[in-house]
């Protein structure tokens, strides 16, 4: 965190807080910060054992400004009621909280280093860093979404990075969680967010809806890679709700040589409407991950405004007195989103089990019409020695896999083709996986692109087979989430 010499901060009494203070157990070792909300300070316990390597922490004190000051008292007790409920690398550590009778505060882990404020005023950004970025705050908000919370201020001075890559997201003063009191639509009659990262659903008073978060991080990579914010900085109601019925500027009409697919994931995230975006955003980081497997629409070739004043005047039609579409929470939409993952031996496996996996796998897309289906084939390749990688009549070993993963899938995206072809258009992707441990192979690509179910065959289980084992049962064992295995009728 920056330090910022600036006023003092004060107690909720008025009483200034000074460095040596000890409040409920934590000694203010140092002011690092003084925010429009609220004053950071390191703090250390002051029981903490002797030669015991303690945790940095950090305390957040709000900043109350002369009598009654609504929307921080209210947002720092939104945020002290939901950040004892959040867990993993995503969020800092929550350690304690004060009373607002007598001192309000928040200790938590203090993250090291700067937010990502600080590379914004470098923008545009190299695309590679662009991309990174996206990919690791969708993987963030893809962990904060399934622990029932909607951030809803999603903004570089809320997003961190840990040592170790991760991003972290800070500040939930006007986050809601699903199945907590929603403090500030109960007292406030006016949208809550910050300006330029505000969804057109916020704006209409929706806030529960995850996908407002991939609109702000829309915002966020467009504004990164091209030095611009897409709706400028509005700070009037009229201003935020031009989001409604205007588009942004193309990213490449502004930057050229951002590539169509990044644009399309850009402008996807940017859609008015929510069900036009991705549905998660694990989803979101798959694309970011994937970009060969992104499907392209007219919006990835834009080079110019598409609407003009005529257009632009029957969206503001459209827009006048129209209702959101509101969902029921947002553990619910991220649930019925899921990535599937179908592990398939095209090479090897019978035509009984192919049929087997590939029945499954149509029943679960059925049953789930939100999902994401990865398609995965794995080249064994050796550990050491050098791969032979073109078969015996000079054809690509990898390219002859591809096409036969494909030609399994096939039958699965005809299934589709009655529904909405359109909206249908890259749920299904393709990707052959080189490695020498297919079942570590499968593993890896499941964990790094947040897969929430893998689909995988297995043979018929014979004496050999048990005794050293199969890619299935390393899959099942080392996996970390649903796994089915898949068996031919007649292999049982």
């Amino acid at each position: 965190m920056e330090s910022d010499p600036q006023q003092p901060a004060t107690s909720n009494a008025g009483q200034r807080l000074e460095a040596g203070q000890v409040i409920d157990g934590f000694r203010l070792e140092e002011h690092l910060h003084q925010g429009g909300m609220a004053h950071l300070w390191r703090v250390t316990r002051v029981d903490a054992a002797p030669g015991e390597a303690a945790a940095p922490l950090i305390m957040k004190v709000p900043r109350i400004k002369g009598g009654d000051d609504p929307a921080t008292i209210v947002g720092f007790e939104v945020e002290q009621m939901i950040m004892p409920t959040l867990s993993g690398v995503h969020v800092p550590k929550f350690v304690a909280k004060g009373d607002f009778t007598r001192q309000p505060y928040i200790v938590m882990e203090h993250i090291p280093g700067t937010s990502l404020r600080a590379r914004f005023d470098a923008a545009p950004l190299p695309l590679d860093e662009v991309i990174e970025i996206g990919s690791r705050v969708a993987t963030a908000l893809h962990d904060l979404h399934r622990q029932h919370v909607v951030h809803l201020d999603v903004k570089p001075s809320n997003i961190m990075f840990r040592p170790s890559g991760e991003a972290v997201l800070v500040d939930f003063g006007l986050s809601r969680h699903d199945r907590l009191p929603d403090l500030l639509d109960e007292e406030f009659e006016l949208p809550m967010g910050t300006g330029p990262y505000m969804s057109p659903e916020q704006v209409q008073f929706v806030r529960n809806d995850p996908r407002s978060d991939l609109f702000a991080l829309g915002v966020l990579m467009y504004h990164l890679a091209t030095g611009e914010r897409p709706f400028g900085n509005p700070n009037t109601v009229r201003g935020l709700r031009q989001r409604l019925y205007r588009e942004p500027v193309p990213p490449r009409v502004l930057r050229p040589e951002i590539p169509p697919w990044l644009q399309e994931i850009i402008l996807r995230c940017l859609a008015v409407q929510p069900a036009d975006r991705h549905q998660t955003a694990a989803q979101l980081a798959f694309d970011l991950q994937n970009p060969t497997q992104v499907k392209l629409t007219e919006r990835a070739e834009r080079t110019q405004k598409k609407a003009g004043g005529l257009m632009t005047l029957k969206r503001w039609f459209s827009a006048v007195g129209s209702e959101p579409v509101t969902i029921v929470s947002a553990a619910e939409q991220t649930e019925r989103s899921p990535i599937i993952a179908a592990a398939v031996d095209v090479a090897g496996a019978t035509p009984a089990l192919l049929e087997a996996v590939r029945h499954t796998v149509q029943r679960l897309l059925q049953t789930e019409p939100g999902a994401r289906l990865a398609c995965l084939a794995v080249m064994k390749t050796n550990r050491i020695a050098t791969d032979e990688l073109m078969e015996a009549d000079g054809s690509s070993k990898h390219v002859n896999l591809l096409v036969k993963l494909k030609h399994w899938a096939h039958p699965l995206q005809k299934a589709l083709e009655p529904q909405q072809r359109e909206l249908q258009a890259g749920r299904i992707t393709y990707h052959v996986l080189e490695a020498p441990d297919a079942a570590s192979a499968i593993v890896d690509y499941a964990r790094k692109n947040q897969v929430d179910h893998v689909v995988m065959g297995a043979r018929s289980s014979g004496g050999l087979r048990r005794y050293l084992g199969s890619v299935s049962a390393e899959v099942v064992a080392q996996c970390d989430c649903t796994v089915t295995v898949v068996r031919a009728a007649s292999e049982d």
